[in-house]
Order: C-alpha cells, then structure tokens, then sequence
C-alpha cells in the first residue's frame, strides 16, 4: 500500500529553486530539443458552437444544471510546523476537521464553536493524490471533453498553497502537486496526431502581467474579444508539450523567474499570482459526430462543396496559485516588501469582491477592478468548471486569517457556473484537405490528358486497320454474292420436287376422311356404352348411398367419442380446480409462515409494548379462531369433495361400460361391413377396391379412437388415487400447523415475562434522565438566533450562559450518551409508545436531547424516531409530552433532508393542530420554532400552507408571550426570505403567499418592544417588498410609510440599507416617499 505523503512542516520552504538563463529574445524557446514557443495572436472569429458570454446571466437552469455548475470547493489542513508546535504548547487549535461529515469545525475559544461544510474536507495526513483525485481530476476530465477548468489555491501566506498546487516532486514522485498530475493524465489521454497540448506560464506581479517563460516579456497586455468576451494574453509565449518531461522543464524555469522572499512568515513568500495556462485541442471524429449529432444539439454537418465541415474542441484549464494573503505586523515586511504586499492584497481584495457579487446575484460584478479577476473571469460566474482549495493552519494564533480565508471558501460555493462545450468548425483541416484534393485531382487530370493522347493514337491506328479490313471484306462479299446466285438455281429445281411431293401428299389426305367416317360410325357404337356405364354408375350410387349411411352411423360414434371427451375436459377443469385449491391453500400456509416469522423478527421489539402486544395475541387467537373454521370448512368441503368425486367416477364407469358395449355393436356393424364390401369387390372393379380401402381406414380410425378412450379412462383413474394422496399430505400440514401455533403462543408468553423485565430495568435508570423542560431544546449555536429571546425575559438563557449551566449540560449529554449506548436507541424510541406516562416522558426527554446533535439525527430518523415523535404529537393530550415531542421536531427540522421528510409524513398539519389544542407558552415557542425551521425551506412553502402551518403560526400569537410572538416572526422572516431569494433568481414569479393576513399583522407589530421581534418583523417587511408584484399591496395597506420608517430608524445597519436599496430601485414606492 503506498504510503501517504504529508504536506511538510513548514510549507513555506517551497522547493529549490533552479537558475536557468533566461531564453534569448526570440520567439522560439527549445524545451529539450521537443517543445517550440510561438506568440499568442488573436484568431479570426469562426463559426462556434458555444462563445463565453459577455455578460453574466441571471437565468438560472434546474438544480441538477446548477450544482453540477457549481464552484466546489474543499479545505486543507497544514500540519503544525516546529515553531507552531514550541509556540502554541499553552493553546488549542483552532480547527477541527471532520471529513467523515465534510465539516470544519471553528473554534474560536474552548467553548464557542461553529461548523462549516465543504465539498471535501482533507487532514494534514491526506496525500497529494487524493487531493488530486477530489479536486482537479474532475476537472481535467472535463477539459479533456471539451469544457474550460479552472483549479485555484486561496489562503493565508505559508499554509501549502505552492505545495499543493504546483509541487514538481522530483525526489518523491507521490509529492507531486495538482500541476504536474494535470499534464500527465492530459498528455496521456492525448492522441500524438489529432490533439495538442500548449501551455503559458504568467505571474500578475504588482498589477503588471509578465511571462515566466520569456521573462522579457513584462507588462503584457489582457485583451478582450469584443465579440465572444473571450479574455486572451496574446502577447504571452505558447509552448507545445510533448511529453512530461518537457513540462517539468518549463516548469522549472518558471519557478526561477517568479518573484518571491523571505518573510516572517515564510522563508520562500511567493510575491506573485501564478498563472499555467492549458490549452487543449481535440478533433472530433465522425463517429462523435454522428452520436452528438442525435442528441439534438446544432447542426455539425455543414457541406461547403461537397465536403464536411471538420469540428475540433478547445479547452483550457487554468491552474492559479495564488499570493498569500498577510499582515504587515505579522510577516515584518518592509521597503519594498510593503508595495508588494498592498497589491497582492489589493487584487485578493477584488477577487473576493467578485466573489460576494456572485455570491448575492448582484447586477454588477467589478471583475475590471484587478488583472487577476479579469484572467479569472471565466471562472467565477463564466462557462468553466471551477474547483477551489482552501489552505488553513491550525494555529489559533491566525485564528483571523483563518476564519476569513473559510468564509472565502463558504461563499465561493454560492457562485454557479453556467458549463458550456466549446467546439468550433476545423476550417484550416478543411483547406489542408481542400489542398490535398486538388492536387490529387490535378495529377488525376494530367494522367488522364496523357491517356488521351495515347488513346487517339490507339484509335488512329485501329481505324487504318479497320479500312484495310473493310476493303477486304467488300471483295470476299461480291465473292460471296455469286456463290449465293449458283445456290438459288439449284433451290428452285429443289422446289419443284416438293411440290411433286405435296400432291402426293393430298391424295393421301382424302384417304384418311375416308377413315374419319368410319370411326365416326365406330362412336355411335360408344354411345350405347355410355348408357350402359350410366346403369352401372345408378348401382354405384345406391352403393354409396350404404355408404353414407355406414358414414353417418359413424358420425353418430364421432358424436358420443367427443361427449366422452367433454366429459375428460370437465375432469380436467374439476382437476384445474383441485390444483387452485391447492396453491389457495399453499399461500395460506406461505402466509401464516410469514406472519410466524414476522412475529418472531419482532419479539425482541416489542418487549415493552405489553399492550401492543396483548392487542396482538388477541388478534392472533382471533386468526386462529379463523383458521380452525376455515380448516372445518375446509374438511366439510373435502368430504363433498370425496362425494363428488365418488359419484362422478361411477358416472363415468358407467359411461365406460356403456360404450364398451356400442363398441362391441359397432364391431359387429364392422364385421357386417367387411361381408358387404367382399360382395362390392365382387360386382364391381377397380372402384370397388377403392371402397374397400376406405372402409377398412375407417375401421382402423375406430379402433384407434377406441384405444384413446381406453388410455384417457385408466389416466383419470390415476389421476383420482393422486389427489387422495394430496388430501393425506394436506391433513398432515394442518396437524404440523396446529403444532407451530402452540409453539408460537409458548414464545409469546416468555416474551411478556422478558417485557416486565425490561421495565423493570428502565426504572431503575429513569432517574439519571434530566428533569428540566429546556433540556431538550438546541444546543448548537445556530439555534440561538432562531429561539433568541430577550435578556430580561429570559433566565434560561442567561443559565445557558454562565459556567454551572455548561457542566450541568456536559453531565446531562454525558448522561443521556451512557442512557442510549446502555439501553439501545431502538429500545428507547420503543419506549415511546409504553403505556406508562412516566416512561413515556423520560423517553421522550433523552430522544428531544439526542436530536440536539447533529451527529444524532440521522441515526434518529433511520431508527424510525420521527415516526415516534409524530405519532406521540397526533395521540398524547399531555402538555409535557407535547411540549418536549415538539421541541425535538423543531431540532430534527434544523436539517433540510429532515425538513422533507416531516412535510411528507403531514409534519406540518400535526403541528398546527397541536397549536390549536394548547394555550401552553412554551408548548406554543416549541410549536412555533419547528414551523418556523420549515418555512427556512423554499421548495415546502405550498404545502406547508395547504398543511395549515402558516395559519397555525399567525393564530398562536393569541398566546400574547413574547418568545412565542418572536418565533411567529422569524417563521415569517424565513418564509419571505425564501421566496424572494426565488423570485430572484427566476424560479417563481407572481404576487407572494403571505400577503393575504401576513402583511397586516406585520405592519400592526412592526413597533413592537421586542428587539428579536421587531428585526424579523423588519427583515420580513424589506424581503416582501423586493417582489415588484406585492406593490400594489405595500401602497394599500400603508407598507411604504413603514419601510420608510425602517430605512431611518431601524437598529441594524444592513436592514436600513436594505430598506434604502428597495426605496431607490422601485419606483413607484420612489414617487410616494419625499427625498
């Protein structure tokens, strides 16, 4: 197994730099004898599929098209180097990675935490490879495919963005960084003859763009194609790779010409913004053609002349490592070390402005603010696949830096990319082959010129030679015509003889009339015989008509032969019966196996539901009770089943016998038959033996149909002894039935001894369970926002806060930890269901606080807890019990996979009708605060108000307490947010959901005392009147007087300006409020 490379101690020591003299002022840099350098021009406009749009669009595709858009982003964790270890011996560290989770854990002090969630989260121990594999193969691959990448290091100065990113790794091939792994696997899917692979290599050095490659090259300009948006460098040198060996060169070389220094922070600082720039080309083959072309995308095969259009893909990847961003009073910099950390932190500045207006779908994007963000502007809002890596330390001693360089990362993952192929039309193979063609056509046309020639010649001289035969063939022809007038005369004297000859002939002719007459004579002799024949055939036909009464008495045998069989065929539908009686009686065995093994799979589940389980030994007594009649009525139907089956056997013996004795009759029939036929062979000649044949084929047809009916009767005679043997096996699977029952009812009453058992158990460890009402609400600190309650109003909070309270906390987790690992979360969720209150409540209590954790949840609703949790809502009347099951919804309801799964199970409704059935305040706070998490969630708001959620969270404010009132509005708060994040970003249009009822409560409690409550009454306010097609109602109702009351007075600063951007940008509430 190979081993994991670590990042280093100190990933400030960069690898050694090697000096290599810069390349002579022309434009072509040999690489190993293998690579050529060319100058990067502006290519005519062509015909392309796809062109990188000059503006951003604000059209967002389907969720699927926008994650598979979306920035990823992942964060590495440095490993502490030597002088962090004796430096922070007396701290902790600031993160805690948890990649199983894909979270991060900040920890500001040893009790204030938050977590973050990334694409992929990496240890210090995860190596260059895996790194590679979740963060820029994906990318290569689709640059291979034709799609722009991008992969990008951000984070503070000395955390192994150099060593992640462009690592040559020449000792150790498996410390090579995300550079070099890049071009191996492109130039090892790269095909020698139809692709190619060209880098550039920049640096962005104080705001001046200079090429690593030709280090004479400084300030090179950035240049814009007016028509596509394309951003291009084509002052910059261009270098064909062949093979990785000249990469690693290259490489090498721009390494020794980038600008760095030694700082306090790091030996090797990188003072530039490093830029390996990948362009890859690709011809599409026509079997790519023909498969795209079906696929409905544009029309590829364009005809110019006859001939197809070749189409080629171009992609480019960018690999960008960033300068570190530092502080002047950490990293000592000084002199001229100050200007250029001013503009490498200038342009990081404008780079993570870009990123906010991605991030906030504003209308402008400053990406002209910086050279770096105008390079870059492909990839944060363009048509690239971009990855981004976050590099952190642990030290809590940039515990800033650190926390700036995550919120980076959390909104990059905000942008979306809008991915699109880029194929363009290969007019320069098209000409190439153009070229070829004509010269191929021109030799064609020489060589058949000169074929010409030599077949006029050929022909010439065949036309002498025909003339000379011509002249030949006219002398041997006059020849030939004397030869012809010697042959006549002789034909004319050979004429006369035949002509002696047919006169002869004639005389002939007249004796044979002669003879005509006499066999004309001979017919009328015929004639008498015909009438003798007509005699005989009147007797053949008084034969026949003995026939055809023969053949109808034989009918009538064919007639009683199909009787027989209809009655076979009724033994066979009897025997079909018998069969569906048998697989009847099959599946009801199969069924009660299966409710056997069903309630054995669920003894150890039920031990403390003794109810539920006397409920179903009742039940199963009442099944049995079933089953011993069905089983009588069974036996009442077999017996008439015995009946009939005797009576019909004697009905077909007797139909047995009575055709034996038609067939004996009709054997004697035959035997006349034969007598008969003997005396027709005798008066008659061949059409008497005719007779005789068919006769006797009939016979043997009888005797054959007489066998048939022999062999059927002595099958069903079989057929009856094995259905009396299937009647035996069938009343041995019922006494073996009976047998498993009883076993059955003997495991149920040892289960109901283990159940008290088990109770008994419980109630000995019921007493450790917390006893406090508020110990099951959230924990975490993200809830603090959304259960905030005034400091005078609230003592429970101020308890959360001081010392005592956290330990008390950390004993009950420790507690409620050693409860569920000691009983089984499965046995407590059972307990949810016991018909003991007591338990009930303490079971309740440790699920509400196990949902307090993350980590739990999913293990909770896996378990089927919500299930349990809904159930107790819909049934329980107790105020406890409510009040706790609630609070431990509002915690699963933190989560959006969770969200939907209590929507879909009528969460929502159970909720509302819980409200309506208390008056309890913090029954109501727990009630209202799960509503409220699931307003949070946009794709839920028409069925939770079909659900009633919305109409249950204004009525509870009937209460008049202030926590309740304050989660009424922060559900609000979220639900306005929500949708008008939505109809921002295009997924829904129209007048919003809330302003029927909703806006004017919230202009009657917008002056509220609560301080929680009146921001989210404002936030609300602000979010609503974003919507252009709630104007109208904002102008009725008095709304506009009131933003503008928010604009000026309200106690948050980005509220008033929210307030102020809403007046500016609408205009009709521009006409009514005064400037």
């Amino acid at each position: 197994m190979a081993s994991v490379a670590k990042m280093p101690n100190n990933a400030s020591n960069r690898h050694e730099k090697q000096h290599v003299a810069p390349p002579p002022s022309s434009r072509t840099v040999n690489s190993g004898g293998a690579a050529s350098v060319r100058s990067r021009t502006p290519s005519a406009s062509a015909s392309r599929r796809s062109v990188t749009p000059n503006s951003r669009s604000h059209t967002r595709q389907n969720d699927d098209d926008a994650e598979s858009g979306r920035v990823r982003v992942a964060v590495r964790l440095r490993p502490k180097n030597t002088e962090e270890i004796m430096a922070d011996a007396d701290f902790f560290d600031c993160v805690e990675p948890q990649p199983e989770l894909m979270k991060l854990k900040l920890k500001k002090n040893n009790w204030s935490s938050e977590s973050y969630r990334f694409d992929e989260v990496f240890t210090e121990s995860a190596s260059q490879k895996r790194v590679y594999e979740a963060v820029a193969k994906p990318v290569v691959e689709g640059v291979l495919n034709g799609y722009n990448g991008t992969i990008m290091a951000y984070g503070q100065t000395g955390t192994g963005k150099t060593y992640t990113l462009g690592k040559l790794g020449k000792d150790d091939a498996s410390d090579r960084g995300i550079m070099v792994r890049a071009l191996e696997d492109i130039i090892s899917s790269a095909s020698p003859t139809s692709d190619s692979v060209e880098i550039s290599y920049l640096q962005i050095y104080m705001e001046s763009v200079q090429d690593l490659l030709a280090p004479e090259k400084i300030n090179i300009p950035i240049v814009e194609d007016p028509k596509n948006g394309e951003v291009s460098v084509p002052g910059a040198a261009v270098v064909n790779i062949q093979n990785i060996d000249d990469f690693l060169h290259l490489l090498q070389i721009g390494e020794a010409n980038r600008h760095a220094a030694n700082t306090k922070m790091n030996t090797e600082s990188s003072r530039s913004h490093a830029i390996l720039m990948v362009s890859f080309r690709r011809s599409v083959n026509d079997k790519e053609e023909s498969n795209t072309s079906f696929q409905g995308k544009d029309d590829r095969n364009v005809l110019v002349g006859g001939h197809v259009i070749p189409t080629v893909r171009k992609s480019k990847l960018l690999l960008v490592d960033l300068a570190g961003s530092e502080r002047l009073d950490k990293s000592g910099s000084e002199g001229h070390l100050v200007e250029e950390t001013k503009f490498i932190n200038l342009s990081l500045t404008s780079l993570g402005k870009c990123i906010n207006a991605l991030a906030e779908n504003s209308p402008h994007i400053p990406t002209r603010d910086s050279k770096l963000t105008r390079l870059l502007r492909d990839s944060f809002g363009g048509s690239a696949r971009t990855s981004l890596i976050v590099t952190i330390g642990p030290s809590s001693r940039h515990y800033t830096e650190t926390a700036s360089t995550i919120m980076f990362g959390q909104r990059a993952m905000k942008v979306v990319n809008f991915v699109k192929l880029k194929e363009e039309f290969d007019y320069e193979s098209l000409c190439r082959q153009l070229e070829n063609q004509i010269d191929i056509l021109t030799k064609e046309v020489d060589r058949q010129q000169k074929s010409k020639a030599e077949n006029t010649l050929r022909l010439e001289n065949n036309l002498r030679e025909c003339q000379n035969s011509f002249e030949e063939a006219k002398k041997s022809l006059v020849a030939r015509c004397e030869m012809l007038e010697r042959d006549k005369s002789q034909l004319e004297l050979k004429l006369e003889d035949i002509i002696k000859e047919l006169n002869s002939q004639k005389d002939h002719n007249d004796l044979v009339c002669k003879e005509v007459e006499r066999l004309e004579r001979s017919s009328k002799y015929c004639e008498l015989l015909e009438k003798e024949k007509s005699q005989l055939e009147s007797e053949m036909k008084d034969l026949m008509d003995e026939l055809n009464f023969q053949k109808n008495q034989n009918n009538l045998m064919h007639d009683e032969i199909s009787r027989l069989e209809l009655g076979l065929e009724y033994n066979k539908e009897y025997e079909a019966e018998t069969s569906t009686y048998k697989e009847v009686l099959a599946d009801t065995t199969q069924m009660y196996e299966k409710k056997i093994a069903e309630l054995m799979s669920h003894l150890e589940d039920e031990r403390e539901h003794s109810n539920s389980v006397e409920t179903q030994l009742n039940s199963m007594e009442k099944l049995l009770s079933e089953h011993q009649k069905s089983m009588e009525q069974y036996q009442i139907e077999r017996a008439t089943y015995q009946k009939a089956l005797a009576e019909t056997t004697q009905m077909y013996e007797q139909k047995n016998s009575e055709l034996v004795i038609q067939l004996e009759d009709e054997h004697a029939r035959c035997v006349s038959l034969e007598e008969q036929v003997i005396l027709l062979k005798r008066a008659s000649t061949d059409h008497q033996i005719s007779l005789q044949i068919e006769g006797k084929k009939e016979i043997d047809d009888l005797k054959m149909k007489l066998q048939e009916m022999t062999q059927l009767h002595e099958t069903t005679l079989d057929e009856l002894q094995l259905v009396k043997k299937e009647h035996n096996k069938l009343s041995s699977e019922k006494a073996r039935l009976s047998d498993e029952l009883q076993s059955v009812r003997e495991a149920l009453s040892l289960e109901e001894k283990r159940r008290k058992a088990v109770e008994k158990e419980l109630s000995s460890i019921k007493n450790p369970v917390p006893e406090s009402e508020d110990d099951f609400e959230d924990k975490r600190p993200s809830m603090k926002e959304n259960i905030a309650r005034g400091s005078k109003t609230s003592a429970p909070l101020g308890l959360h806060n001081s010392n005592k309270s956290r330990e008390t906390n950390s004993y009950q987790r420790t507690t409620i930890a050693k409860i569920c690992e000691e009983v089984g979360l499965q046995k407590i969720l059972t307990l949810l269901q016991s018909a003991d209150l007591d338990v009930q409540t303490h079971a309740v209590k440790v699920v509400a606080n196990l949902a307090a954790e993350d980590i739990n949840q999913e293990k909770i609703v896996q378990e089927g807890g919500l299930d349990a949790l809904l159930i107790l809502l819909r049934t329980t009347e107790n105020t406890t019990l409510l009040r706790v099951a609630s609070g431990a919804i509002a915690n699963l309801a933190m989560n959006e996979p969770n969200q939907a799964l209590i929507m879909g199970k009528g969460g929502a409704a159970l909720l509302a009708h819980t409200a309506s059935k208390t008056d309890d305040p913090q029954t109501l706070r727990m009630v209202a605060g799960a509503i409220a998490n699931l307003c949070g969630n946009e794709k839920l708001h028409l069925l939770l108000i079909e659900q009633g959620g919305i109409r249950a969270l204004l009525g509870m404010v009937r209460s008049g307490n202030n926590d309740v009132i304050a989660q009424v509005a922060r559900g609000i708060a979220n639900f306005a947010k929500c949708e008008s994040r939505a109809i921002t970003q295009g997924h829904k249009k129209g007048r919003s959901l809330l302003m029927d009822g909703v806006l004017s409560w919230l202009l009657a409690n917008s002056n509220t005392v609560s301080i929680s409550t009146r921001r989210h009454i404002e936030l609300a306010l602000c979010h609503l009147a974003q919507n252009e097609d709630n104007t109208k109602d904002f102008m009725t109702s008095g709304g506009v007087k009131q933003l503008s009351k928010i604009s000026v007075e309200s106690s948050r600063e980005d509220i008033r300006d929210l307030a102020k951007k809403i007046l500016r940008l609408n205009r009709s509430f521009k006409a009514v409020v005064p400037q």
